[in-house]
């Protein structure tokens, strides 16, 4: 029902929840033995009367699961989960690379380092060449003194903004 391969062909997937019940939804399908990963990420909150950090989803409403076919009901009946994330009516796979960069991500923060003169302009859509981000593509928002990158995962519609050198960046 929507995912095209063998059986035993394990590969990502991101899932829609429902607003603010990702942490529950991972929570349950780690208790069901599926392998998912919710990338969270601490941001200062301000109240009236304080501020604090908190752990929250990088993506809102997105968690992702790495199945097989025969997995694909069982994650549907997790409560909170709403549907996979389709194109043309099939769950979409996600490189195995783009989940290992949003992890690198999170780990280490976005890469940042002395550039050199490689001629690129803003807008034109580039991929990583070295580096731990190797093999994501995206699109230069801006050369500013830093090289800003920004990294789209396709079937999410989400964005993270990496700093990579340009001699790191191609035209594709």
């Amino acid at each position: 029902m929507g995912i095209e391969s063998g059986i035993n062909d394990y590969q990502w997937y991101a899932v829609y929840t429902r607003s603010r019940t990702e942490k529950k939804a991972h929570d349950e399908l780690v208790q069901r033995g599926i392998i998912c990963f919710l990338p969270m990420h601490k941001v200062l909150r301000q109240w009236s009367d304080r501020k604090k950090w908190v752990e929250t989803p990088l993506f809102n409403s997105y968690l992702f699961v790495r199945i097989s076919p025969k997995e694909y009901l069982q994650v549907l009946q997790i409560s909170g989960l709403v549907r996979f994330i389709t194109f043309e009516g099939k769950a979409v796979p996600i490189p195995p690379q783009q989940i290992e960069a949003i992890k690198v991500f999170l780990e280490q923060g976005a890469p940042d380092f002395a550039s050199e003169e490689v001629h690129l302009l803003a807008g034109a859509a580039v991929e990583i060449t070295r580096g731990t981000m190797i093999g994501l593509t995206g699109i230069l928002l801006h050369i500013a003194g830093k090289h800003r990158v920004k990294v789209e995962i396709d079937c999410v519609g989400q964005s993270l903004i990496l700093n990579v050198p340009k001699s790191s960046l191609t035209i594709i």
